[in-house]
């Protein structure tokens, strides 16, 4: 049961039926009037701002509707006070056996609970990590890796028809330089001396395997080669090393790609050709001149004719170079390609996580996007900001494998990959994240992760002792949903049912937001509420939830206790983290 829900439901159909009755205009739009929790939780339980947001349509003040809606809302019998808060918003306050019957619900619908239908079955992609295959993944990937796949279960949880999908980079000089860095690994693996790494090839370690392998399988079928043979046919093999181990990487942290989308293939199927001749039918092409860029004058800059593309009609700054005066497009033009080929599979709405080195890149591409789907398509990017790696607050040494960085690989290996999954997500993406590796594995109250499943670990040590104490007992959420709960008066218990009630709402409100980080932030709530109300137990013994010679009392404390671990489970499930039943020191 999504509890805001069945009261937005009801408001509005007293909303309707003051139309009906003539005390409000018919025909107004009310989709604005909203249900949610009031900011002060002193205020109530539930507020809205129907009188709000209807005062200008229905030309009435905000207090005269607020007037007609309180008299409809003190006749709900969920309610046990209503009032009017400044210039019309209305608080309620709802009977605490409302929240207790709720629980039932809850516990029916076990892991699944906080699924919605609000997604509608509509088709979203969502692009993400899209690392160049020239080598491993860095610990920076991580972030956008989770992001991206937290956000793509987290939709899905909502009811959109989600697509994750990887775009290889592999066309441009990047994938040349990788060739040129592996054939020269290749001939260290035959035995030659190459010396120290030229300027401007790969210097990573990690090629060596990729050079080891090329020779097992070819010997010295390249030695003699000129570049134009043996480059296409070592940058084939190499990419396909390199995405190998991207895919392990993947695995590890436990992201699985359904689709692998090929940028050489995009461009060899003649797919940026296509895209140019559109927007040059719609007239959105032109030679021009670009001013100097910020920090350049006109003597140090030299003004060239290219191809521009009318990003300025479409809310850019500027309007973009799309083809080089060379006659070659730029990569901007294969990234127009790639996304108008997104639409044609279906894909009005996109999402993208970027890094938070391609800030300057997000308003041309959502110009490009409104360009060439003729608005029908919605891209929404997500940055995500740099990681700061520390252990102890010392900044972490690279890693000899990669040579310059430290690999995604080397951070699963320390922390696993729940805690690192779960930590990327209690900032949001757009904020810097700093990640100690000994902060993030400490068992204090301090490190979220921790406390999140030091929660669920209470929760199934509660539930085991009770099944031992009460033998034959069913504790399952099935068994737990018909238990009634009026022994349950305490605040702290009663403040734990609201939260747990406030899944649906969160998991709705994220995904329509595209912010999984408040999943994150929503569980650690929740755990605080249930080790809040476990501290309190200890001081007092009538809150313990066990409780000698009260059956009943026992039963509906048990019966929260479940709900609390299946709440947990469903949240951790959306950020891909497995829920433990048992920490140890």
């Amino acid at each position: 049961m999504n509890v805001f829900r069945y009261f937005q439901n009801k408001l509005d159909a007293e909303l309707e039926a003051l139309s009906s009755e003539g005390a409000l205009p018919s025909g107004m739009d009310i989709s604005r009037a909203s249900v949610e929790p009031p900011r002060d939780p002193s205020h109530g339980d539930i507020a809205t701002n129907a009188a709000m947001v209807l005062a200008k349509p229905a030309k009435m003040k905000p207090r005269d509707i607020a007037e007609l809606l309180i008299v409809k809302m003190r006749g709900w019998e969920e309610v046990s006070e209503a009032e009017i808060a400044g210039p019309g918003f209305i608080n309620l306050r709802i009977v605490d056996g409302f929240w207790r019957n709720a629980i039932a619900g809850l516990l029916k619908d076990g892991l699944s609970y906080g699924q919605s239908d609000v997604g509608a079955g509509k088709k979203v992609m969502v692009e993400y990590v899209s690392a160049n295959p020239t080598g491993p993944l860095h610990a920076a990937h991580a972030r956008g890796a989770v992001v991206g796949d937290a956000l793509a279960a987290l939709l899905a949880k909502a009811g959109f028809d989600v697509t994750r999908e990887y775009y290889i980079n592999d066309a441009g000089a990047q994938v040349d330089t990788l060739a040129r860095s592996a054939h020269l690994r290749y001939r260290e693996a035959l035995g030659e001396d190459i010396g120290t790494i030229p300027e401007g090839f790969y210097p990573g370690e990690y090629l060596k395997e990729v050079g080891e392998a090329l020779a097992a399988r070819d010997g010295k079928k390249w030695l003699d080669e000129p570049e134009e043979i043996w480059l296409p046919e070592i940058r084939a093999f190499a990419i396909a090393q390199q995405l190998a181990g991207i895919k392990d990487d993947l695995g590890l942290l436990g992201v699985d790609m359904e689709i692998y989308s090929s940028e050489k293939a995009l461009v060899d199927a003649g797919a940026v050709d296509a895209v140019m001749r559109t927007l040059e039918e719609r007239d959105l092409l032109y030679t021009g001149v670009l001013q100097p860029p910020k920090g350049k004058t006109p003597d140090d800059w030299e003004p060239r004719p290219q191809r521009l593309f009318k990003a300025m009609q479409f809310g850019d700054d500027v309007d973009r170079p799309i083809q080089k005066s060379d006659g070659s497009w730029t990569y901007f033009a294969n990234d127009v390609a790639y996304h108008l080929d997104k639409y044609n599979r279906g894909f009005t709405e996109m999402i993208d996580v970027w890094g938070a080195d391609h800030g300057g890149y997000v308003k041309r591409m959502k110009a490009a996007v409104k360009a060439v789907t003729g608005g029908e398509g919605a891209l929404d990017v997500k940055l995500c900001q740099l990681v700061h790696l520390m252990d102890g607050g010392k900044p972490v040494k690279m890693s000899k494998r990669a040579g310059t960085f430290v690999t995604l690989r080397d951070v699963i290996d320390s922390v696993g990959k729940d805690v690192l999954r779960f930590i990327m997500l209690t900032r949001r993406n757009d904020q810097t994240l700093d990640f100690d590796f000994k902060k993030v594995t400490e068992q204090s109250r301090e490190n979220p992760v921790f406390y999140v499943q030091y929660a669920h670990a209470r929760c199934h040590s509660v539930l085991r002792h009770a099944a031992e104490a009460l033998d034959g007992a069913d504790l399952s959420d099935a068994g737990l949903a018909p238990v009634v709960l009026d022994g349950l008066t305490d605040p702290a218990e009663l403040g734990l049912m609201k939260l747990l009630l406030g899944w649906p709402r969160t998991v709705e409100g994220a995904a329509e937001a595209h912010e999984p980080h408040r999943i994150a932030f929503y569980l650690g709530e929740v755990a605080a509420g249930f080790h809040g109300l476990w501290n309190k137990g200890k001081e007092d013994t009538t809150l313990r939830f066990l409780v000698d010679n009260d059956p009943e009392l026992t039963m509906a404390r048990l019966a929260l206790v479940r709900a609390t671990q299946t709440v947990i489970a469903s949240g951790l499930s959306v950020i891909g983290v497995e829920p433990v039943e048992e920490l140890r020191a």
